[in-house]
């Protein structure tokens, strides 16, 4: 059976690069596959769509452009803070750090300058701009039960993190 747009439970193995860089961004190769429900935006819509019509054992390599993955970047979406929101915090410049958005979801961002006084965050995701090359095998595909297509969660487990593909 073929990946269906919506309601399928597909698990893939990915190794995912910069397009055009050998330097792997992320990948699960000889780990747990990235079990997720099709049609629920659980991964980036470009990967989501390149698999379609993919079956079980099938690899092939997906680009995705970058307005179909994290965007593109949004030179507006910095902001200076107050040092002191930062204390204990050893900064240094394009580390990640995680904090709370005004809805209480998690937001990842990157310290871009800091001095005494105020440090510079970048609330663009660190792919935010950047085209993608994945190289995926189908190691599963079946049609999502009642409970999953309801849920959006996968036999009770779901994509952890916001890692590769994933869009939280």
């Amino acid at each position: 059976m073929a990946i269906q747009n919506e309601n399928s439970v597909v698990g893939i193995e990915y190794e995912v690069k910069e397009a055009g860089t050998d330097t792997v961004i992320d990948s699960n190769k000889g780990g747990q596959p990235l079990e997720f429900i099709t049609g629920k935006g659980q991964i980036i819509p470009g990967l989501e769509k390149g698999l379609e019509g993919m079956k079980e054992g099938e690899s092939k390599t997906i680009t995705v452009k970058a307005a179909d993955a994290y965007g593109e970047r949004n030179p507006e979406a910095q902001q200076a803070i107050p040092r002191e929101q930062f204390e204990g915090i050893d900064l240094q410049k394009g580390m990640t750090l995680y904090g709370q958005g005004e809805g209480g979801e998690t937001v990842q961002v990157t310290v871009v300058d800091f001095n005494d006084q105020e440090v510079t965050i970048d609330f663009n995701h660190p792919l935010a701009g950047k085209d993608l090359e994945f190289e995926v095998t189908v190691t599963s595909e079946r049609p999502a039960t009642e409970d999953e297509a309801a849920t959006g969660q996968v036999g009770g487990g779901h994509c952890e993190g916001g890692s590769c593909g994933c869009s939280h």
